[in-house]
């Protein structure tokens, strides 16, 4: 319609892009085809040509809330699906209960702002598995009129404007479905053509798509090394790089040429990356406040000190003076006591109603007269008194605590029963009706009833049989609760007093009348005591003040127990003769118009309501034409106070103003569970001017200074007064924290009331009481400004012009972020003006702080509808985040959407904050969605350290160590040429002279046995038939390989005896061996390529292996990974003739080399040394000397026997010592468990040599076992060392864990200790049986990111214990060496770890003979001190310590401690981390997590954690994450991956392989279950 006549190309491009816009909403469901026209109309209007009286419909700008649309899809009422579709595609159904449409305004412009810088935020990867929504009777929409108590009124609607869903819907600023469904750049080509009127909506990409495809392919491109955004220089490690080929740990299958690389040689062809791309230029954007310079301690200050801003506003009015109620009248005929009221009304006017409850429809259900009232509760005193227990021993006295446990819909119950106790003189406590055995805060409900000594509970005859059962009929033991014995108090179960008997009713004193219960922030429920006198003089000032007369109607939908539906609805009611009626929630819930009518119908004079009643009427007021509310004097709202109720009451009034209602009689209110109603409202004259409104600055109130908000519009907070304060009280407002000093005129504070009418105490709790009931307060020099005591009232606000008292927040509302205060309900105002109709139910919605790294973080969790898509939930996330962040100007920690109805609810149907914090914090919400920012919000980090250059030299820091006493770090192991070891060593100076030897000298002796999964002998090797097996691998290999000496031969083979035979074969033939692990036959795509990487680089001439595994090489799976036609030539050693060779090989010198030891370091570098003869012979007879091995002894090996000191013990040692192996390979413990332990039992092994998988497998399998274990007689008390072979930092934990799970078999907690060995030097400590127990220190962590080690106290905090990694070995030498100078360090000093020992591999195999490049790793020098001695780097950071200790030869002892690869560590900050410490943190946050592994990319870390639990506990490890870092290593997060067991690749000695799973994350092979990128 409006285009007709419009050339659109000629229109100006603003006008085009908005246009487009506007067709893009019609297409995406986000404006209705109305709207869409409206808008068009408008844009258009001015380019029209002016035809002669068009008809133009010009677009009505202020929407009046008569014509407000539908009403919202959560309204209660008669919704139809259709109506429910409807609101849904408008997404503008107005909601008033939310509504401030200046507050909405504020958001929109705010969030316009920042749609111009064109940012994007990585939404995160969820797998399509994961959370699939539950089964639709679970996701009924959550009753969203929840608003209870505490909230009802801070809702208000937010309908975005025509401004705000075109900049908003502009994904210039989002990143879109682009990003998720493809990585590459495609989307950049099909940009939206601006102006061309779309016929159909199609699904085209969004601008945004386009705009980050271009960063993306820029990124690309460039091809450059990822920035860097944690502000630090780089530092160069000497650029190690223990790679000699350019082979690294690729991700699984993928060819070498198909990788797009950056510069550090990872793939970038990935989503991943260009998420974590996103992230990083998000990241880049300067923080909000910006990192002040501040104070660095080295050592302990973590914090950062803020400056304070000279910006920040303070207050500047006078010290306030106390504001004084009017005179409390007395009136001659008030009662002497609540109870003497009653009584004079049940004799005087019994016919008079009392009180009318309704039925679930809103009808009349009973009428309860005062006579009846009267009659009733004198019944039920003298039951009370009399009819329970004996005579002698009744159950009750006066002043015992009873419950009431009375539903909402049964009022006149709850009337008699309350009345009946005041009559007994006992002490009513009114809770809410336990719904389950496990409801949210029953356990503080139980809490409530120990403090209070409640044993007994009153209640109604159908709540009893609501109530949860056990199975024999009992009611069941509520969590936390004292035992209760029940009273059903129906009137047929009550006793007619006797005639002589009379209630005592003694005139009002200061005994305690009733307790009303209150839950504080942290979930804890007190007792409020109201003593006699108080809750007279209370019902006298209500009634003064709300000028209430004899025989009135009242209509009350508040909670008749407590609060205002107690102190008006029940006790002031009462004492003036007023008709009540009540509406429960359940009547409201089905009929929201139920209030508006019985004021209609009973012409009720006084209402008392709260915002949710407002907005309820107002939903379903259509139907209503002829109610009128001309007779209501005062329409009290009890949740008045709540700076968002100003909106409700305006709304309210304009639409009930033409059935009748007057302005003047909206009377909010303010009330407190201590100091009862604080302030009330009087009803006006009729004319006269309303009260004015404050518009106050939100920047201004989080620093607690009131500023009129004149200058910025968006960030202004509208509130109206609760009127003046009661009769007869005493108001000041003293400081919210710290001592209670006064405020100025200009400043928010805590409202603290002095009042005869107020609570007295918490019952039974004397210490918290005295610091609330019992506040005197103190002017600005800290006196005392009088003698009478002031109750806090939990109220923050501030007084007006004229003593009119204005509230702004509660206390427990109250977020404290780096010193500046924000209010829960104004974060929840804000949240919801963010338009969520499709995403989120508006009144589901939690805001808490949590304290994370010395500051509470702002928390938002919201119900998610069933029917929101990923996008939606993830862009209205986003928006919230940028709202918050403009009005409120701070940073939210995190955002979570849980599935509808998950949220714990309060018995009124609002949400349980507490519980829901909780749930948060023990890993239980389980939400949908999550968004975390942590690098937006945390600004107190530490700042990045940055690396002094280094001014001493290495020999000045020698000689300062000397001069301050201290001795150079260095430790030797004994000597090795001891004498009787000499005959053999000139005989056989190689090990196949050895072999050759012992099958001459002892043929029959067994060397080797290899058992199965069943712990049978499945082959031994005697050293006869190992000789001769060896022979017959040499006559073939000469005779069918072509060999030349010094050729490299892989052998692939299960571990086993066939491997050492093989190992035996390659010496005597002269060629080199090289082991390798053989493939998974069920992994080979994984498997297959490490092992033809192994030998290509290897050179190898020829595969000797078993024929299964020649098949295998040869099968068309193998070919799909690897090319298997130029496998060298393959021989399998199964069936050999029985040949002998010609001659056996002897090498010319001990130096030549003996095998190649390849082996994929951590860091996912293969790395191959070279052994020579000589290093091994050596290496034998230090292993020998140290673990007393002899022909006679018997050791048993569960290791994986293919490199390093594996290799050793299983093909060398036994041949070298002559001592017998029994060889147990891992994998026959994945199906029988207690097979190495049995056979340990079975052989009564000494010692043993075993890895870290294999004691894992044992802890977590046999753990629970070992009572079983016992009775099949498995004893380990012969054990005298178990020795963990491994390359890493001892890990203490799982060793404790088995020393103390398998104590009960008889294992010594002495036995169990590791090795340490490296690349360049396969074995440096072992833990052998001469020297002391190895020794346990504990490190701060803190200083050792600081390279520095010192030693703290056992428990101390962020202290780490190390274990000592055995004792050196025999001809070892090791020095603590500084890796930058290359200088000596002193004892306990942190540094790389050097070895001279003429065990030392003689350097890397490499295909080019490139050795130079790490030629130093292998003879390196000291740059100071002893020059001479020629050192090989181990690559590990250590330090060594002098202990008391003595070892074999009395000396004191030296313990190395290794802390970790310096290649594995992260350098973050400025300082060093090592992974396993951040992983230890990690593993610990939820009990789902079974392993974890960290990284970083892009100097953002990286925590991958498996999730051992259900998938949809998922996402509560995000957060859980997150915290635990910053807190323990003070490191911020940037993604947390979260995957399937098992998918962290783990070597065969059990370490994990940190960067093939960087590699694999990168080139998204991991398939997460869900991917979270932290903003």
């Amino acid at each position: 319609m409006a285009d007709r006549g419009v050339d659109l190309s000629a229109l100006p491009k603003e006008v085009r892009d908005q246009l487009a816009e506007l067709d893009l909403e019609l297409s995406e469901g986000d404006i209705t085809q109305k709207g869409y026209e409206k808008k068009k109309a408008k844009l258009l209007f001015s380019y029209l040509p002016q035809l002669p009286n068009a008809e133009l419909s010009l677009p009505d700008v202020q929407l009046s809330p008569a014509h407000s649309g539908d009403p919202s899809p959560e309204a209660p009422g008669p919704s139809s699906a259709a109506k429910h579709h409807r609101a849904h595609r408008s997404g503008g159904a107005r909601d008033e209960r939310y509504r401030s449409d200046i507050h909405t305004e504020a958001v929109q412009a705010a969030l316009a702002k920042h749609k111009e810088e064109k940012m994007a935020l990585p939404m995160p990867t969820k797998r399509r598995s994961a959370f699939v929504q539950s089964p639709m009777d679970a996701c009924t929409p959550p009753d969203t009129s929840s608003a209870s108590e505490d909230e009802g009124s801070l809702r208000r609607k937010a309908a975005l404007s025509a401004a705000l869903a075109q900049s908003l819907q502009s994904p210039d600023y989002w990143i879109n479905r682009s990003v998720q469904s493809s990585s590459t750049s495609s989307s950049a080509s099909s940009t939206l053509s601006h102006g061309e009127p779309k016929s159909q909506p199609q699904p085209q990409p969004s601008p945004a798509a386009s705009v980050l495809a271009d960063v993306l392919a820029h990124t690309r491109i460039e091809n450059s090394v990822p920035p860097d955004v944690t502000t630090t220089t780089p530092q160069d490690r000497g650029s190690r790089v223990d790679l000699a080929p350019a082979v690294r740990g690729m991700s699984r299958g993928q060819s070498r040429s198909s990788m797009l690389e950056t510069a550090d040689g990872v793939p970038v062809n990935s989503r991943v990356s260009t998420k974590i791309q996103q992230l990083l230029n998000t990241l880049k954007r300067p923080k909000r406040p910006p990192l002040s310079e501040f104070f660095l301690d080295d050592s302990e200050e973590i914090v950062e000190v803020p400056q304070p801003d000279p910006n920040t506003p303070k207050p500047e009015g006078r010290q306030i003076i106390p504001v004084k109620g009017e005179p409390l009248g007395v009136v001659s005929n008030w009662p002497p006591a609540l109870q003497a009221a009653l009584a004079r009304w049940g004799a005087t006017q019994a016919k008079s109603p009392a009180l009318t409850a309704l039925d679930i429809t809103g009808k009349p259900l009973y009428t309860l007269t005062y006579g009846k009232l009267w009659s009733r509760s004198l019944k039920l005193a003298y039951t009370l008194l009399n009819k329970l227990g004996t005579k002698t021993e009744p159950v009750l006295q006066p002043g015992d605590r009873v419950a009431l446990v009375y539903p909402n819909s049964d009022p006149g119950m709850f009337w008699v029963a309350f009345y009946g106790c005041l009559l007994a003189e006992v002490i009513p406590v009114p809770i809410e009706v336990p719904l389950s055995k496990q409801d949210a805060g029953s356990q503080q409900i139980g809490f409530l009833l120990g403090s209070c000594g409640v044993s007994l509970a009153l209640t109604s005859e159908v709540c009893l049989k609501g109530l949860p059962k056990t199975p024999n009929g009992e009611i069941v033991q509520f969590k936390g609760w004292p035992r209760m014995k029940w009273v059903v108090t129906d009137t047929k179960y009550l006793t007619k007093p006797s005639k002589e008997w009379q209630p005592h009713i003694p005139t009002a004193n200061t005994d305690t009348a009733y307790i009303e219960y209150k839950a504080t922030k942290e979930g804890t429920v007190m007792g409020v005591a109201v003593s006699k006198i108080a809750m007279l003089t209370h019902c006298q000032a209500l009634s003064q003040a709300c000028n209430y007369c004899e025989g009135e109607t009242l209509v009350n939908v508040l909670d008749c127990k407590k609060d205002m539906g107690l102190w008006h609805g029940v006790l002031t009611s009462v004492m003036n003769r007023i008709h009540t009626i009540t509406v429960p929630y359940a009547v409201m819930k089905a009929c929201p118009m139920s209030w508006v009518q019985r004021v209609h119908i009973h012409k009720a004079r006084v209402a008392l309501v709260k915002c949710r009643d407002l907005h309820w009427a107002m939903m379903a007021h259509k139907d209503q034409k002829d109610t009128t509310l001309s007779s209501i004097r005062m329409l009290i709202v009890a949740d008045g106070a709540n700076p968002w109720s100003v909106s409700s009451c305006d709304a309210f009034l304009n639409v009930f103003q033409s059935h009748g209602l007057k302005p003047e009689v909206i009377c909010p209110c303010a009330t407190s569970p201590e100091a009862l109603t604080v302030a009330i409202r009087r009803p006006g004259a009729r004319g006269a001017p309303l009260p004015a409104r404050a518009i106050l600055s939100m920047g201004g109130l989080s620093y607690g200074v009131i500023r009129v908000n004149t200058e910025d519009k968006n960030s202004a907070l509208t509130v109206q007064d609760v009127g003046h304060i009661m009769p007869g009280a005493l108001m000041c407002i003293v400081k919210p924290d710290g001592p209670p000093q006064l405020c100025k005129t200009d400043e928010i504070g805590e409202i603290v009331i002095n009042s005869r009418a107020g609570g007295t105490m918490y019952y039974g709790l004397p210490g918290v009481t005295k610091n609330t009931f019992e506040v005197i307060p103190v002017n600005q020099a800290g006196t005392p400004i009088g003698e009478v005591p002031f109750a806090r009232t939990g109220l923050l606000g501030f007084v007006g012009p004229g003593s009119l008292v204005f509230v702004v927040g509660k206390t427990e509302g109250l977020l404290s972020v780096s010193k500046r205060r924000h209010n829960a309900d104004d974060l929840v105002a804000t949240a919801l003006a963010v338009e969520p109709v499709k995403t989120v139910y508006r009144g589901r919605i939690a805001v808490f702080s949590v304290t994370v790294f010395y500051d509470e973080r702002i928390v938002i969790v919201a119900e998610q509808r069933p029917d929101a898509s990923e996008e939606d939930s993830f862009q209205w996330m986003s928006r919230v985040l940028q709202a918050i962040d403009s009005i409120h100007q701070v940073g939210l920690y995190c955002l979570a959407l849980v599935p509808a109805n998950t949220l714990p609810k309060t018995p009124l149907g609002g949400i349980h904050i507490c519980e829901t914090k909780q749930s948060f914090l023990d890993g239980n919400l389980h939400p949908c969605n999550i968004l975390l920012c942590p690098h937006t919000c945390v600004t107190n980090l530490p700042k990045p350290r940055q690396k002094q250059p280094v001014d001493v030299g290495p020999a000045s820091m020698l000689v300062g160590n000397l001069v301050a006493g201290k001795r150079i770090a260095q430790a030797t192991g004994r000597e090795l040429s001891t004498v009787d070891d000499q005959d053999l060593i000139r005989k056989h100076q190689f090990l196949s002279e050895a072999l050759q030897w012992r099958a001459q000298a002892d043929p029959d002796h067994i060397l080797y046995v290899l058992l199965n999964a069943k712990g049978a002998a499945v082959c031994t090797a005697t050293c006869a038939q190992l000789h001769k097996r060896a022979e017959k691998i040499t006559a073939t290999l000469l005779e069918r390989g072509g060999l030349k000496p010094g050729d490299n031969v892989v052998l692939l083979y299960p571990p086993g005896i066939d491997l050492i035979a093989a190992f035996y074969g390659c010496l005597y033939a002269g060629v080199i061996p090289v082991t390798v692990r053989p493939p998974h036959p069920q992994n080979l795509a994984a498997t297959l390529p490490t092992v033809r990487m192994i030998i290509d680089v290897s050179k190898a001439a020829c595969i000797l292996t078993t024929q299964p595994l020649m098949r295998i090489l040869r099968s068309r799976e193998a070919a799909a990974s690897v090319n298997i036609k130029t496998w060298p030539t393959i021989i399998d050693t199964d069936d050999l003739p029985k040949k002998r060779p010609p001659s056996i090989y002897k090498p010319p010198t001990a130096e030549m080399l003996a095998y190649l030891d390849f082996s994929v370091s951590t860091t996912g570098m293969l790395t191959g040394v070279k052994m020579s003869h000589a290093a091994i012979s050596t290496l034998c007879r230090s292993i020998k000397l140290q673990c007393e091995l002899y022909s006679s002894r018997q050791i048993a090996i569960c290791l994986d026997p293919y490199c390093g000191l594996g290799f050793v013990l299983w093909c060398l040692s036994s041949v070298y010592s002559g001592h017998q192996s029994i060889l147990i390979p891992p994998l026959e413990l994945e199906s029988s468990l207690p097979l190495w332990l049995s056979t340990l039992s079975q052989y009564k092994i000494r010692d043993t040599f075993c890895s870290y998988s294999v004691m894992e497998l044992c802890t977590k399998g046999l753990g629970t076992q070992t009572e079983i274990l016992k009775t099949r007689g498995v004893n380990l008390s012969c054990v005298r060392s178990c020795v963990v072979i491994a390359e890493e930092r001892p890990r203490l934990g799982l060793s404790m864990s088995f020393s103390k799970l398998f104590k009960d078999l008889g294992l010594s907690s002495r036995a169990v200790s590791t090795a340490f060995g490296s690349r360049v030097n396969l074995a440096i400590c072992l833990q052998g049986t001469a020297g002391p127990d190895p020794s346990t220190v504990y490190v701060d962590m803190k200083s050792l990111r600081h390279d520095r080690v010192r030693l703290v106290e056992r428990g101390a905090p962020q202290s780490l214990p190390l274990m000592e990694s055995g004792t050196i070995l025999p001809g070892v030498r090791v020095i603590i060496v500084n890796p930058e100078t290359r200088g000596p360090l002193g004892d306990s000093h942190l540094g790389e770890i050097w070895v001279n020992s003429s065990h030392s591999a003689s350097g890397y195999y490499t295909i080019y003979g490139e050795e130079n490049l790490q030629a130093d790793h292998f003879n390196t020098k000291l740059s100071f001190g002893d020059p001479q001695t020629v050192w090989a780097k181990t690559g590990y950071l250590g330090f060594i310590k002098r202990t008391e200790l003595l070892d074999a030869n009395g000396d004191r002892h030296d313990a190395l401690f290794v802390v970790g690869s310096l290649d594995e560590t992260l350098e973050l900050r400025g300082l060093r981390y090592h992974p396993i410490d951040i992983e230890t943190s990690v593993s610990r946050a939820h009990r789902s997590i079974a392993e974890s592994a960290v990284f970083t990319w892009t100097n953002l870390l990286v925590v991958v954690a498996e999730l051992s639990g259900s998938e949809q506990e998922a996402l509560d490890l995000v957060p859980l994450v997150t915290n635990v870092v910053l807190e323990e290593h003070h490191l911020i997060v940037g993604v947390v991956v979260i995957v399937d067991p098992g998918v962290i690749p783990i070597n065969s000695r059990g370490e994990k392989q940190r960067m093939h799973l960087r590699d694999s994350f990168l080139a998204d092979q991991l398939d997460p279950i869900y991917v979270a990128y932290n903003m």
